[in-house]
């Protein structure tokens, strides 16, 4: 799925080529990617019709185009999701579902949504210019100016969750992202399963400050490619991949003490990490039945 960079890199990319576009036509060519619009298909094109695109914003990893009415066209991308900006002459993409004709925007160009298993989706948020409603849930990313870091950090250290688990609960960070959160904790030698509220405040600065080091050198080589599903608006693929510690690198040597890396299964699907550099946490001992004398309490030395 696109995290964070990749969605920036399309932002980038939408605010480039659409804005001060008009829209003079939609066709809904498959009725999935708008299922979350009331209106279904009709009332879709409907709304957008002659609406103009006043700028391309970003929460996590949605993605909205503020219109001159005050609504905007929500978009999601998904597991394979793709917002292109094409020539109207160039040939319809397979898995082409929606088409917006624009006038103004680089001599006339269509933005189209293209998405091989329709994860993803676009819907209009009414009202939405500053923020859709139907994301204001949604934490700023390490990368937002506005991000607060010591909320953050007292957050996470009330929490018992493991900290990679914490990485991807966007009510507290958004955009962070599977990939980009097994490359900041082997960055910062942090085990995933380590409980929040097991970390200093120190730890949890610097695994930030690395979620921000990362993704925004993966933003610098246009995002993490791994096949042809996440593209730019001009389709090109992003080159991060190269770049990765962790991630997808299960067998191979840690880059830091050549350990191989390992891959454990993860909230259906895979965290890598090096068992040496992150090592896993000591478990906590529940609360049990002593010897018939009352409850015990048995706890182990902190790591």
């Amino acid at each position: 799925m696109p995290e964070l960079p990749e969605v920036e890199v399309v932002r980038a990319g939408l605010e480039r080529h659409v804005l001060g576009a008009r829209v003079t036509r939609v066709d809904v060519l498959h009725p999935r990617p708008v299922r979350r619009e009331a209106g279904g298909p009709e009332g879709f094109s409907a709304a957008l019709a002659g609406r103009r695109v006043e700028a391309a914003r970003r929460r996590g990893k949605y993605l909205w185009l503020p219109l001159d009415n005050g609504d905007a066209l929500l978009a999601h991308l998904g597991m394979s999701g793709q917002l292109l900006v094409q020539p109207p002459e160039a040939p319809p993409e397979r898995h082409l579902r929606v088409r917006l004709v624009l006038e103004g925007a680089d001599e006339g160009r269509e933005l189209r949504f293209v998405d091989q298993r329709m994860f993803g989706g676009l819907s209009i948020a009414r009202g939405g210019a500053d923020l859709p409603e139907e994301i204001a849930h949604i934490a700023r990313d390490p990368l937002d100016p506005e991000f607060d870091e010591e909320e953050f950090v007292a957050r996470v250290r009330r929490r018992t969750s493991g900290i990679k688990r914490l990485l991807l609960d966007q009510g507290l960070v958004s955009g962070v992202g599977n990939i980009y959160a097994d490359e900041a904790l082997w960055r910062a030698g942090l085990h995933g399963e380590r409980p929040g509220d097991r970390l200093t405040g120190p730890q949890v600065r610097r695994l930030l400050e690395h979620a921000r080091v990362v993704m925004s050198d993966a933003l610098a080589q246009g995002g993490t490619s791994f096949d042809a599903l996440y593209v730019n608006v001009n389709g090109e693929s992003g080159y991060f991949d190269r770049s990765l510690h962790a991630y997808g690198r299960q067998d191979e040597p840690c880059d830091r003490c050549g350990t191989p890396i390992r891959r454990v299964a993860f909230m259906n699907r895979s965290s890598y990490f090096c068992p040496r550099c992150q090592p896993a946490p000591r478990r906590r001992r529940t609360p049990g039945i002593g010897t018939g004398t009352g409850p015990e309490i048995r706890t182990v030395a902190p790591d």
